[in-house]
């Protein structure tokens, strides 16, 4: 056989067993990490655990210790004035800024977070992601100046923060196929 043939045999191939195993293949790019944390805590504060672990698919890929140039920490990348003024909502005492990157508190704080931002905008997933992101005064704003009517993602005024919500509805559909929560 020559090597031109070989290459094209083991291409095929590679291309029937990604095929056959597609599932494993979106594993892999949406894994999910931390799973009894993000049911827990979505449970608790009644959000779809889909939406948390997409949350944190987007914001840190699943790295605790991720940083953003903002300043936003850990899993769910949340900026230290909100984490500590969610935690002092939720009655969570001595908290400091270097344990914001725990896994577990920074899951229970950002869906605490989420769970709030769904009640302030009536469960509308796309604006409660936009202000998760680009902040709930910003989305109020928006609201009020009347940019933002149809709820669409196409009508978010800031491109980070409209790809963001891009990214979430779509990691969102793929663990909900992925996996059972």
């Amino acid at each position: 056989m020559s090597k031109k043939a070989a290459a094209i045999l083991i291409i095929i191939i590679g291309i029937f067993t990604l095929y056959n195993n597609i599932y494993w293949f979106m594993k892999y790019i949406y894994p999910l990490k931390y799973e009894e944390s993000i049911v827990r805590y979505a449970t608790e504060y009644n959000v779809d655990p889909y939406l948390v672990a997409s949350v944190i698919k987007v914001e840190s890929n699943f790295s605790p210790k991720a940083v953003s140039t903002q300043g936003a920490i850990g899993l769910m990348q949340l900026m230290p004035e909100t984490a500590l003024w969610a935690a002092e909502k939720m009655g969570i005492q001595n908290i400091d800024i270097s344990d914001i990157d725990n896994p577990d508190l920074n899951i229970r704080i950002g869906t605490w977070y989420l769970a709030s931002l769904l009640n302030e905008f009536d469960d509308d997933i796309i604006l409660t992601l936009a202000a998760y992101n680009g902040g709930r005064g910003n989305v109020a704003d928006w609201q009020a100046q009347g940019s933002f009517e149809e709820k669409t993602i196409d009508e978010i005024p800031f491109s980070e923060t409209r790809n963001f919500v891009a990214k979430v509805i779509k990691s969102y559909k793929w663990y909900k196929r992925l996996y059972k929560l």
